[in-house]
């Protein structure tokens, strides 16, 4: 008994050593409220606004929904802002926070934008890195797969990095949850075509249900496949809420995460949007188990959901309601204030941490679980053998290899997880190949010569 104990420490020691925290990447998503159509005022007067939610959040990863339709080029017939609106965004509401540190993924109108909605996703450009864009869906709006690389500190010495994809979601609204039902079952659709599992990626957005038994959130949140099955972070890994929720009728049964609306009256400070209080929960940040479970190098930091502005009594009171229900001190008065005047809607946050593995050599790393991949020779000529253990053989396992800007240039399922490859047809460089299954990930890089 006293070698296990002693045993299992020195793993305890060895693990906490090899997966250590690096940074920390906070992700925030918000509806905007048409943003840039001027219903609220002078697009100058809300990115001063958001400057303050900003400097308050620090988001290192900003999904805008719901902003007003930019035109993609000086003859677009699409658009209403103009070309250059999100760079205003960016230098105006964003960098006036924080200089030269935020930029945007391309913007695209697929769908042509009948509802005159568009979504824009900024990061922290010294922290990500933008590797690629795809829209999965263009019904009403764009549904666009965004896929960003950590900058890791040790890039340059071991090439090593992690990948975070991210949809951005803003469903169809009303009382019938038809359309949006359809929405995220094309976008379900589309990813299993693309993936064999979900790997690092966040649905994030509105939503828009009023219920956890609606079938589009049900398809997203409970679905049986689980290689495809996302986490609403209150209900797990967190375990403060259980399903079923109905927060459409009984919003006081979730008061902490409820995010719309942030004001009471229909006409303070202005016509636009939605009133009547918090008294809703429309906007979620979805995460898949590979960020719940660490198995790549991101996870998700325990109990950092957040409703910004939302100290859990604010409904059917405004944000910044500090004589009916007690003072708001979840957040200084002017971001009360700030997000109370920029929208209707409160914007929530998630907290990510980046891990490493401190298993290193000058061609392979990230060593999940005791899993390890070997390959001989490395450096080859596209013709390698690989083994890997201990991966379970009994299980399904695939391997995907990326090139050097995080494409995927290789995929196949292997069972067992041993045997000869060949990509000899990929060109010189170095490659990163990840296998996985069930029982978790391993990857190492791998060089081709020639």
């Amino acid at each position: 008994m006293k070698k296990n104990c002693l045993l299992a420490f020195v793993l305890s020691v060895f693990y906490t050593a090899c997966f250590a925290q690096v940074d920390t990447l906070n992700i925030m998503t918000y509806n905007v409220l048409h943003y840039g159509d001027g219903c609220q005022g002078s697009n100058g007067y809300l990115h001063a606004k958001l400057e303050t939610i900003v400097q308050y959040a620090k988001p290192d990863v900003l999904g805008l929904v719901k902003v007003q339709a930019i035109k993609l080029n000086a003859s677009d017939p699409n658009g209403i802002s103009p070309v250059g609106f999100a760079d205003s965004i960016a230098a105006g509401g964003l960098n006036a926070a924080y200089p030269n540190t935020y930029t945007y993924c391309p913007l695209t109108n697929v769908s042509n934008a009948p509802d005159d909605d568009m979504d824009i996703l900024f990061y922290n450009q010294n922290k990500l890195g933008f590797a690629s864009l795809v829209n999965v869906c263009a019904i009403q709006e764009d549904f666009n797969l965004y896929k960003l690389y950590y900058k890791s500190p040790y890039l340059s010495t071991t090439n090593d990095t992690t990948f975070l994809y991210i949809i951005l979601n803003h469903t169809i609204s009303g009382n019938s949850p038809t359309g949006r039902d359809h929405q995220d079952s094309v976008i379900v659709q589309a990813l299993k075509q693309r993936f064999t599992h979900l790997p690092n990626l966040i649905d994030m957005g509105d939503l828009n249900t009023h219920t956890s038994t609606e079938a589009g959130y049900e398809l997203l949140t409970t679905t049986s496949d689980t290689s495809f099955l996302f986490y609403d972070p209150p209900f797990h890994p967190d375990n403060a809420l259980t399903y079923p929720i109905n927060w459409g009728s009984n919003p006081s049964a979730c008061s902490a995460y409820l995010n719309v609306s942030t004001r009471k009256s229909g006409s303070v400070p202005n016509n636009c949007g939605t009133n009547g209080g918090a008294d809703i929960w429309y906007l979620h940040i979805l995460l898949s188990k590979w960020i719940i479970n660490n198995f790549d190098n991101i996870k998700y930091v325990p109990h950092s959901y957040t409703t910004l502005g939302n100290d859990g009594h604010r409904l059917n009171i405004a944000v910044n309601d500090n004589t009916t229900n007690g003072v708001n001190t979840s957040a200084p008065a002017n971001v009360l204030n700030a997000l109370f005047y920029f929208s209707d809607k409160y914007p929530v946050l998630v907290k990510l941490a980046v891990t490493y593995s401190a298993t290193t050599n000058s061609v392979g790393k990230i060593i999940k679980s005791g899993n390890q991949i070997d390959i001989y020779p490395n450096p080859n000529n596209g013709i390698f053998n690989l083994s890997v253990s201990p991966l379970d053989n009994e299980g399904t396992n695939y391997i995907e290899i990326y090139n050097s800007v995080g494409s995927c240039v290789h995929r196949q399922m292997l069972t067992p997880p041993n045997g000869k490859i060949d990509v000899s047809s990929l060109p010189a460089g170095v490659y990163n190949i990840s296998l996985s299954n069930n029982k978790g990930l391993a990857n190492k890089r791998m060089i081709i010569t020639r």
